[in-house]
């Protein structure tokens, strides 16, 4: 039978593409969205966020700071590149949500399996007037010159899904993606930053992490996660599967101290301290964690090899992204 070779998780921030001198981009942006969430989920203004925060950010937003913090995440990416080439996978599984870049409001699945022959990542469509660093940060995501199709295992797709559907999970199904636009951030980035060059199968699994009122709760993922495991170890074959968690850890407001809970109950194999996250935390960007709560679920008896965790703030107020890397074995 197949087996869980290996697990990985990363953030997959637009900023990740953004050396320090595009970090002023990001902030004003931050500066001029009104609708962010604080620690606890409640929406607050920008101006709310920095009369709450501790002066002590100060200290991370410096040129010096955010450009080390940068270099830093830069290596944790080649490292897990590295990582999973060293893994020899014949097949990924990537657990990632959609920004409604193929799922809207008209049918919004909780959970779905992609099991295509193919799939398609798009080249990067941004409104004229589009801010160069916008493009910059953001082209990491997508194909340079024209859409290409990436393999799946489609085969390994089905399996999951028969498998998860007689442990309980209904879970939705696609071969195709509804929209042009090609596979969605959480996917595209994981083709063009860590796996470039190498060409492993993928099964994409989507996840609902944004959007109410079906987002699943952290215990379900968790759950999910367990399933995944058993379906991959019940393939005919012999066939070295890995497992990788797309996106988090928390933004846009950072919270260290979730992204801190979060990576020692993945060291822990600590299922209920995952399950157990308030669902009020886990919205807006902070909602990708509950990709990491899947990926741990399938890791549960995987051994962790290293995390690395670089909070990257880039205002007063305490704005940005809690940048997360881990490797399983």
């Amino acid at each position: 039978m197949a087996r869980l070779a290996a697990a990985f998780g990363s953030s997959h921030s637009p900023a990740l593409n953004s050396p320090a001198a595009d970090m002023p981009g990001h902030a004003r942006r931050d500066e001029q969205y009104q609708k962010h969430l604080d620690r606890d989920g409640r929406q607050v203004s920008f101006e709310q966020l920095l009369k709450a925060a501790p002066s002590s950010i100060s200290r991370e937003i410096t040129p010096e700071k955010i450009q080390t913090r940068i270099a830093a995440c830069e290596r944790h990416i080649e490292r897990l590149a590295r990582s999973i080439a060293e893994a020899k996978l014949d097949a990924l599984v990537i657990v990632g949500d959609d920004q409604k870049e193929q799922y809207f409001e008209d049918n919004l699945p909780a959970f779905l399996v992609y099991c295509g022959k193919t799939i398609v990542n798009g080249v990067q469509d941004l409104p004229a007037g589009a801010p160069e660093y916008w493009k910059r940060a953001r082209s990491q995501y997508f194909e340079p010159d024209a859409p290409r199709e990436y393999p799946v295992a489609a085969g390994l797709g089905v399996h999951l899904i028969e498998n998860l559907l007689d442990q309980g999970f209904d879970i939705a199904y696609g071969e195709s993606l509804p929209r042009p636009r090609g596979e969605g951030h959480a996917f595209g980035f994981v083709h063009r930053r860590l796996l470039a060059g190498q060409v492993v199968p993928v099964v994409p699994v989507v996840v609902n992490t944004y959007y109410p009122p079906n987002q699943p709760r952290p215990a379900r993922c968790y759950r999910l996660g367990q399933a995944l495991r058993a379906s991959i170890e019940s393939f005919p074959g012999n066939q070295r599967v890995g497992i990788l968690a797309s996106g988090g850890l928390s933004h846009f407001t950072v919270d260290e101290a979730l992204d801190r809970q979060v990576l020692q109950a993945c060291r822990d194999a600590d299922g209920a301290a995952l399950a157990g996250i308030p669902v009020n935390k886990l919205n807006s960007g902070s909602s990708e964690i509950r990709n990491w709560i899947v990926t741990a679920g399938a890791a549960e008896k995987l051994q962790t090899a290293w995390q690395e965790y670089e909070p990257l703030y880039r205002t007063p107020a305490g704005t940005g992204c809690g940048m997360a890397f881990a490797c399983w074995k």
